[in-house]
């Protein structure tokens, strides 16, 4: 039998709280998403981190490039396809070939995974797909064996005119599985193939604090829907203005953040009986990979930067220089796996829909940590249909309600994602098996 995480707190109430509403306003919810997908729609696919305290279940991190799609469980891959589907004729019903922007790193052999299953995912919904990549060590064609016993191949970029493609493969459309952390590269501009998700959210654009602040308002309005505190399901944040950890340029104005956000959930704390130590997570407001973070449990902590702390601080994902930080509410993890290894949920849309999720664990980080760090690995959802149908005949925290809550809570920073989006251009022509396989025909 597959193993499920299990919760080990005791302050069960409030979050059994918030599982009840939403099973109790399922339709409503499932209707008043509707709406607002036709209002904002979703990006073409994200992947949320959710933390599970116990006492309160919120989204610590959405991302709009996910990588990680050889974590999911593979009963999931029917509801992959279906959606994949569905996402493509949003953007462009007439696509018949997709590049794959990759990321550079071609060496990271988990990430070589995450790249033939999402590949199979597209063929599986009758697409042509091929892997494209800007690194500068790629010359010609690379193929890269996995330990899974597939082989992914990877390919030079290129651009002629106002098109790019790899070899004689010219792409209907561009998927992005690359953050462009240090901005998009120029044979990317202007070009006539659709983009998705668009090059102004990549994290040179982008930033955390945008993002919740939306999804405060999403969250907001969601608690009136199902008659609770929008705190349950909102991490609390403050942002500050530009920082240089290394010469300790605004240091003091983060030290205030901390302080004040420190005092809002004590007094969240007291209000629901919550005996434990409150803490914030400090974050580039830019960037992934789980780099530039740090939990701080007072203001005094961030004066005490050590040289060797304030370094890790200074840099994220490809040596980009952190001059913002977001200051947000730590959300203890009380869920574990096997052995107490700490865990905590991560559950993938594509489009609006949920196709599946994991546990990222990790065995030497605690509860109120970020668990994105080297020694992490992942455990699959257990099951396949749980963050979409609840089941109406169990307890609110049985696991295919606690799924199902996860997966409600995950489309509402997807739709604080969408929020983020500015509409763009609808393609003017359409994709057939006539058009030109040349990279840079017309």
């Amino acid at each position: 039998m597959t193993e499920v995480p299990h919760l080990t707190t005791a302050l069960r109430g409030p979050l059994e709280q918030i599982e009840e509403h939403i099973l109790g306003h399922q339709a409503a919810i499932e209707s008043w998403l509707r709406s607002q997908w036709h209002e904002s729609p979703p990006p073409f696919y994200t992947s949320i981190d959710l933390r599970n305290a116990g006492f309160k279940l919120a989204p610590v991190d959405t991302n709009l490039f996910p990588a990680g799609f050889n974590n999911l469980n593979p009963e999931f891959l029917p509801l992959g396809v279906q959606a994949i589907q569905s996402a493509v004729d949003q953007v462009l019903p007439s696509a018949l070939r997709v590049l794959i922007i990759a990321e550079s790193h071609t060496r990271n052999i988990p990430y070589m995974e995450n790249l033939a299953s999402l590949t199979e995912i597209f063929q599986k919904a009758g697409l042509e797909v091929r892997i494209g990549s800007f690194a500068e060590e790629l010359k010609s064609p690379q193929d890269v064996e996995l330990p899974s016993g597939r082989t992914v191949r990877l390919e030079p970029v290129v651009r002629q005119g106002t098109r790019v493609g790899v070899g004689d493969f010219s792409p209907c459309l561009l998927l992005l599985n690359n953050d462009m952390s240090n901005g998009p590269p120029a044979a990317l501009e202007g070009i006539d193939q659709i983009i998705v998700p668009p090059l102004a959210l990549g994290w040179a654009h982008r930033l955390k604090s945008d993002h919740f602040r939306e999804y405060a308002l999403v969250a907001k309005e969601f608690a009136a829907l199902v008659d609770i505190d929008p705190w349950l399901i909102d991490p609390l944040f403050r942002n500050c203005g530009q920082i240089d950890f290394m010469k300790r340029d605004g240091e003091e104005c983060l030290a205030d953040n901390v302080d004040a956000l420190l005092a809002m959930i004590r007094e969240k704390y007291r209000e629901y009986g919550v005996t434990k130590e409150p803490f914030v997570i400090v974050k580039a407001d830019a960037g992934t990979y789980g780099m530039a973070v740090m939990t701080v449990k007072s203001a005094a902590e961030v004066h005490d930067l050590n040289r060797k702390q304030r370094t890790r601080m200074a840099k994220t994902k490809g040596g980009v220089h952190v001059s913002k930080v977001i200051v947000q509410e730590g959300v203890y993890t009380m869920e574990t796996w096997g052995d107490a290894a700490i865990a905590e949920p991560v559950v993938y849309l594509v489009d609006r829909h949920v196709v599946g999720g994991f546990y990222r664990v990790h065995t030497a980080r605690s509860t109120d940590e970020n668990l994105n760090a080297p020694g992490m690995r992942f455990e699959p959802l257990a099951f396949a249909q749980t963050c979409i149908l609840p089941d109406q005949g169990q307890a609110p925290d049985a696991e295919p309600n606690r799924f199902y809550a996860y997966g409600v809570i995950a489309r509402l920073a997807t739709l604080a994602a969408a929020r983020e989006l500015a509409p763009g251009p609808r393609p003017e022509e359409e994709c057939s098996d006539d058009t030109p396989r040349q990279a840079g025909a017309a």
